[in-house]
């Protein structure tokens, strides 16, 4: 008998953490405010339509003020070639708190994420650690996953599932992240668009390509079966679309972009495969109302599929432990 679809549905939060290296404050805060008002209206979401997710936190928004922060960072920090990529360079430039720095400091919707049913907190690293870059090693990231372990540790969260940013991944930092209690991980799709790769390896066709597949089936589904993922060092489960914030100069390819998702989740459905659905709360923190009245068409989906083909709603959390059983 076929198993029931799922859907699993992940988060990377990080605000002004993850796109300090690419974005300056100025190009981007409005996108980061936007998220702490989009966050309350997902979550609302997730609680209607009953769906599960993992929430990838970076650790440094975890703290509630800035000598709290300062007294929990790990001895031993990335030691990338471009400084740029290391938040600990710009150490002064965080405020006092989240009342005077919202780009930094999110601890108040951790607990809103922590307060709403069905909802698990997994980390995005300490530090928005990026494992592919030049210069770092696997001590170092060992020292950044123990910093956000212990400061989950303090608000009472298990670790169990981890969101690499940028999906980069490397075998050896797997063991690292079995060695520490992680169970799974989100990896990215099978075909080489979406490979693994640091910053100077993205290329122009690349990306075009990764556009263009938003909108139009070029790559496939990438929907699969839960007894079918690589489970060794820990579980891989993989990415099948990001979630591409609404774009007013391509809105006229909406209907398409909204079309591509539902007809891979109803594929997923069909099939009793899964679709890991991922964005970042800030790519919804601008065109707020826009983006959110996309989520609900998915969601609006997902629900004609649960009564249709009994598609379930996992987190990452309770997808590996769905596999564990059957392994059993």
């Amino acid at each position: 008998m076929t198993q029931p679809g799922t859907l699993l549905v992940s988060l990377d939060f990080e605000l002004n953490w993850g796109v300090h290296d690419v974005f300056s404050l100025e190009q981007y805060g409005d996108r980061l405010l936007g998220a702490r008002k989009a966050i309350p209206r997902i979550l609302e979401l997730f609680n209607s339509y009953d769906v599960h997710s993992t929430w990838g936190i970076v650790g440094l928004l975890c703290f509630d003020n800035k000598d709290e922060l300062l007294a929990n960072l790990p001895d031993i920090k990335p030691s990338y070639n471009h400084p740029i990529f290391s938040p600990y360079e710009k150490m002064d430039k965080v405020g006092e708190n989240e009342e005077l720095d919202p780009y930094h400091f999110g601890s108040s919707l951790v607990q809103k994420i922590m307060d709403t049913p069905n909802q698990e907190i997994g980390t995005h690293t300490f530090s928005h650690y990026y494992c592919l870059e030049d210069g770092q090693s696997p001590e170092e990231f060992e020292a950044d996953l123990m910093a956000a372990k212990y400061v989950f540790y303090q608000k009472s969260i298990n670790m169990h599932s981890f969101i690499f940013p940028r999906n980069q991944t490397q075998q050896s930092y797997l063991e690292i992240c079995k060695k520490h209690g992680v169970t799974s991980y989100r990896g990215n799709e099978t075909n080489w668009l979406y490979e693994a790769s640091n910053l100077s390896q993205q290329h122009p066709v690349k990306r075009a390509a990764r556009l263009v597949d938003h909108y139009v089936n070029l790559t496939g589904h990438h929907t699969y079966q839960l007894n079918t993922v690589n489970k060794e060092p820990i579980v891989n489960l993989p990415s099948s679309r990001f979630l591409r914030p609404y774009s007013r100069s391509l809105k006229l390819l909406e209907r398409s972009r909204l079309k591509r998702i539902k007809n891979s989740l109803t594929y997923a459905a069909q099939k009793g495969e899964v679709y890991h659905l991922w964005w970042h709360p800030h790519n919804f923190g601008k065109n707020i109302d826009e983006n959110i009245n996309f989520l609900r068409d998915i969601l609006e989906h997902v629900e004609l599929l649960k009564k249709r083909y009994a598609f379930q709603s996992l987190t990452m959390k309770e997808a590996t432990e769905k596999i564990q059983f059957v392994n059993e």
